[in-house]
């Protein structure tokens, strides 16, 4: 009975150790996407726009209090259409 108790805290130590470190590694600081990175596919959804246009778009979208900064899109004040 002490090994099987052992056990299950042992694995319940590993595997909460192991969610900490999953979660550490996807904190939203570097995820990786940027305007350079999304320029190509941002520009096959509007290919008339100018690349200054296409910044602009991105950065009402993705940068600080943009629409897609967190709030999962109930936030409408920044969206594309008051460009």
């Amino acid at each position: 009975m002490k090994k099987f108790i052992i056990g299950i805290v042992s694995a319940a130590f590993i595997l909460g150790a192991g969610t900490a470190v999953f979660a550490a590694g996807n904190s939203k600081s570097d995820d990786g996407v940027n305007f350079e990175k999304m320029l190509p596919f941002i520009q096959k959804m509007h290919p008339d726009s100018t690349k200054d246009e296409l910044k602009e778009m991105y950065k009402a979208c993705h940068e600080e209090n943009g629409m897609m900064d967190g709030t999962n899109g109930t936030d409408m004040k920044n969206t594309m259409n008051n460009l």
